[in-house]
């Protein structure tokens, strides 16, 4: 969400019973609005906070001129200072997808693999040590894996150049209200996978400006968004099952949305078995 319309977004999310105590809010954003001024990001979003044993992470990203172009991203202890996390890799996210349990909260922690296949083993054996990974990679990872799998904005927020380059549409009023009660209104705000199995037929209605990413509709499993209207049907809050803590929310016929993130970083693996 929005760094400068904080206090808000954070009111209109706080229905699910999470949030942050009026005291931390106001230093959270007066500190992300210094954060903008000081790494000259254009935008600064408010990602969310992952709840660790011992401590918390509270998350921004800083957005440049291209908004689908790899965010910076940054992360507090105390919601004052910041520091940079490091690129995602491929690698980063496939380590961390063997570990389990809570993160602790400590960044310098480093964790011990306990599963591994045949291929990792040989691999680790050459190398003669055992590996170790570290929180903030796995911090990383997990951001970029809830980013990617439950990323929400609604349908319309964002326009795609002829050069491939993903702005805001400045045209952008909001969705009606009938619109923003249907999950095929949104859409994730990453790499489109579905759409490029689409059929030239099934593409031919879509808007190629607007229409560029992948709709939550056809999301797997079936029933894994819930949505909402709250403070008196003013507010439409999508909520996701898959990453239990991800609360998106927008504003019929304005320009108000956005998504947070309040959890312990953990997948909802069981939840096939709980439709």
């Amino acid at each position: 969400m929005e760094a400068s319309s904080l206090p808000v977004a954070l009111e209109l999310v706080s229905g699910g019973g999470v949030g942050l105590s009026p005291e931390k809010r106001a230093v959270l954003w007066s500190s992300l609005l210094l954060l903008q001024r000081d790494y000259r990001f254009e935008r600064v979003w408010f990602w969310g906070c992952i709840q660790g044993v011992r401590g918390a992470y509270y998350i921004a990203e800083g957005l440049g001129p291209d908004r689908a172009a790899p965010r910076s991203r940054l992360y507090s202890l105390n919601c004052v200072e910041w520091s940079l996390l490091p690129p995602v890799t491929k690698e980063m996210v496939m380590q961390a997808g063997w570990l389990k349990g809570r993160f602790q909260g400590d960044p310098s922690f480093e964790y011990e693999y306990t599963e591994r296949n045949a291929e990792d083993a040989e691999r680790l054996l050459e190398d003669g040590k055992e590996p170790m990974i570290k929180e903030e990679a796995r911090v990383v990872a997990t951001i970029e894996q809830i980013d990617r799998a439950v990323g929400v904005v609604p349908r319309g927020a964002f326009v795609k150049t002829p050069l491939g380059s993903v702005s805001e549409n400045r045209n952008f009023e909001g969705l009606s209200l009938t619109e923003a009660k249907k999950l095929s209104s949104y859409f994730h705000f990453t790499e489109p996978v579905n759409l490029k199995n689409k059929t030239l037929l099934e593409k031919a209605d879509l808007d190629p400006s607007t229409d560029f990413l992948d709709s939550l509709e056809h999301d797997i499993p079936q029933g894994s968004w819930t949505v909402q209207l709250e403070k008196g049907g003013a507010v439409v809050v999508l909520r996701s099952l898959l990453w239990l803590g991800l609360t998106f929310y927008h504003v019929p016929m304005t320009k108000q949305y956005g998504y947070v993130y309040f959890g312990t970083g953990e997948k909802n693996l069981d939840l096939p078995f709980m439709l």
